[in-house]
């Protein structure tokens, strides 16, 4: 359990998850809440588990995990879970819908669809996470020396 929580006082890994929180929040929020243009719970929900196919369980643990899970990382709550949540949420973003696209993003239009360039960088950067902890100001810190009491 200490492992769990375990993490040192770095920054670089307190820059990481704010940032993944932060940069992952808002496609969450798309989902969850239908900023940004998105579509909400019941929209998305409705696209993952009828258009896509996917178990209801699977969709409503993408949606959480990009909104809830983006919040936890910001606050460097259960850092290492979220993190790993993260990687397999983009793993299978990349299988079921980017791997046809190839590696780049479609910055001129001229793609069917979205690369999975992102994705590996959110993978790359979750694994750094979940190797090291949430760093420096994370509710997991103060966990792991409560526990280390």
């Amino acid at each position: 359990m200490k492992g769990l929580f375990q993490t040192d006082d770095s920054w670089s890994n307190f820059i990481l998850r704010v940032m993944m929180g932060l940069i992952m929040f808002p496609h969450g929020a798309q989902k969850l809440l239908g900023w940004y243009g998105g579509f909400g719970f019941s929209g998305t929900m409705g696209f993952f588990t009828e258009k896509m196919g996917l178990p209801w369980i699977i969709a409503f643990l993408v949606i959480m995990g990009e909104s809830i899970g983006a919040l936890m990382l910001i606050g460097g709550v259960l850092t290492r879970f979220v993190a790993a949540s993260l990687a397999v949420i983009m793993v299978g973003a990349i299988w079921l819908v980017h791997l046809p696209t190839g590696f780049f993003m479609n910055w001129f239009g001229k793609q069917s669809g979205e690369g999975y360039e992102f994705h590996l960088l959110v993978i790359t950067i979750c694994a750094a996470l979940v190797l090291c902890g949430g760093g420096k100001w994370s509710a997991d810190r103060v966990i792991a020396k409560k526990l280390a009491r």
